[in-house]
């Protein structure tokens, strides 16, 4: 399916605004990550060990049956090298 995309057509000002729209919700979503950046330095800084936080952080995310089954793979690799 192909649009037309006359300048100052009905699809041409459609594709302006949605473009336009992608464009802040990236700027939006850079700086949340430089938000979340900040978070974790304040956590280093009070002590916390970022990448153990963003370890659990994923964790949590994660459905607990895929978590379980994760933890059990990561224990059967640890065991077969001596690493549990």
């Amino acid at each position: 399916m192909e649009i037309e995309l006359a300048e100052g057509s009905i699809a041409a000002d459609e594709l302006r605004l949605l473009i336009e729209r992608i464009e802040r919700l990236e700027e939006e979503k850079k700086a949340m990550a430089g938000d979340i950046r900040d978070v974790y330095a304040e956590a280093r800084a009070r002590g916390y060990d970022p990448k153990t936080m963003r370890t659990v952080v994923r964790l949590r995310k994660m459905e607990t049956h895929a978590r379980q089954e994760a933890e059990a793979i990561l224990d059967t690799y640890k065991a077969a090298l001596g690493l549990a």
